[in-house]
C-alpha cells in the first residue's frame, strides 16, 4: 500500500540556518508516527512544510500520491479539507465558547448551519470527556487540562484522514498528560485517521506512537517501531530517550 504522507529529499534553510538537511520519511495509513528530537532540530518547521505553512527550498511532499509543494492555492485548499491539528498551546479563540471553538471548521470551512455544527460539537466534546455544560463555558473558565480535550475535540470535528500533534501535552502535570494520550489514542483509532504528532516528551511518544523518528542536524537520524527504541543502538536517540546531558548531543548554552 502507498503511504499517506511521502516526503523525499526535503531542504529549508532560514538565510545560513539549514533546518532541514534532506529530509525522507514515509508515513502509512492508519499509522501514527512520533517525529522526536531537541529544541530548534526542525520539528515544527517540518511539520509547517506538510501542512503547507512554509515552502521547501527542494524536495517533494506527497499526500495521497499528490505532489503538494507545487500545487494551486485551491487544490491545496481541498487537500487541507483532509487534515486536523491540535495546535501545542490550543490556540482557541477566547471571543467563542467552547462549541463554537469546536464547531470553527464545520460552520467558516464546510457552510454548515450553526444548529447542525454544535450538534456536532456536543458530540466531539462527549467524545473527549466533557459535557453540555462546558460547551457554553468561554475558553478562559477552563483548566489547561479541559481547554486540550476541546483542542483535541475539535481536530476531530471534521472527521479528518490526517491529524496533525504538536506537543500535545506540554503544559500538563503528568495524570492530565496521560488522559491526553489516552484520547489521542482512542480517537485515531476510532476515525481511523494517520497522526502525525512533534514532541520531546518521550512518555508521551511512547503511547501514541506506532513508529517513532528521530530529527538530528536536518535529517532523520532513526526510525523504527516504538517497542524498537530501546535497542535502537544510535547514541543520538539513547542519549535523548534518557535525558542525558553527556553524550553527542551538545546543548548551546549562551554566556551572560
Amino acid at each position: 500500500m502507498a503511504p499517506k504522507i511521502e516526503i523525499r529529499s526535503l531542504y529549508k534553510s532560514f538565510g545560513p540556518k539549514k533546518v532541514l538537511n534532506g529530509i525522507d520519511l514515509d508515513i502509512g495509513v492508519q499509522e501514527s508516527v512520533v517525529i522526536i528530537g531537541g529544541s530548534g532540530t526542525g520539528k515544527s518547521v517540518l511539520l509547517k512544510c506538510i501542512l503547507g505553512l512554509l515552502q521547501p527550498d527542494s524536495g517533494s511532499i506527497r499526500i495521497d500520491g499528490q505532489e503538494v509543494t507545487t500545487m494551486s492555492r485551491h487544490e491545496r485548499q481541498q487537500i487541507m479539507r483532509k487534515f486536523g491539528m491540535l495546535f501545542q498551546g490550543g490556540a482557541l479563540f477566547d471571543s467563542l465558547p467552547v462549541w463554537e471553538n469546536v464547531a470553527f471548521g464545520p460552520i467558516q470551512a464546510d457552510g454548515m448551519a450553526r444548529s447542525e455544527a454544535k450538534k456536532i460539537a456536543l458530540a466531539k466534546l462527549a467524545a473527549v470527556g466533557l459535557n453540555a455544560e462546558v460547551a457554553e463555558l468561554s475558553p478562559a473558565e477552563l483548566s489547561g487540562g479541559m481547554q486540550k480535550r476541546v483542542s483535541l475535540a475539535r481536530a476531530i470535528a471534521r472527521e479528518p484522514e490526517i491529524i496533525f500533534f504538536d506537543e500535545p501535552t506540554t503544559g500538563l502535570d503528568p495524570i492530565m498528560s496521560d488522559v491526553i494520550n489516552d484520547l489521542i489514542v482512542k480517537s485515531v483509532k476510532g476515525l481511523g485517521a494517520t497522526a502525525v504528532s512533534i514532541t520531546h516528551d518521550m512518555i508521551s511518544a511512547r503511547k501514541i506512537a506506532d513508529r517513532i523518528a528521530m530529527i538530528f542536524g536536518g535529517k532523520i537520524i532513526w526510525q523504527g517501531a516504538t517497542g524498537e527504541i530501546d535497542r535502537s543502538g544510535n547514541p543520538h536517540v539513547d542519549q535523548f530517550i534518557h535525558g542525558r546531558a553527556e553524550g553527542p548531543i551538545q546543548m548551546q548554552v549562551r554566556r551572560l
